[in-house]
């Protein structure tokens, strides 16, 4: 599991951005948007390094908050 924190993911649209630039990496993960506190946490087979450079890629930063 991995988790990031995203600042700039402010609205339901900025959410399946991220969703959907995540699941571009790993089709079959399991991700969870919490807008409220501008995390998404990602179960899957994907490592760290290849989920924050789909985040760059889509216009968002994120900061690996666990793993």
């Amino acid at each position: 599991m991995v988790v990031f924190r995203v600042p700039s993911m402010r609205c339901g649209g900025c959410a399946h951005s991220v969703t959907s630039a995540l699941r571009g990496v790993d089709p079959a993960a399991e991700v969870r948007v919490d807008l409220g506190r501008r995390e998404v946490t990602v179960q899957g087979a994907a490592d760290a390094v290849a989920l924050a450079c789909a985040l760059r890629e889509a216009g968002f930063e994120g900061e690996r908050l666990a793993a």
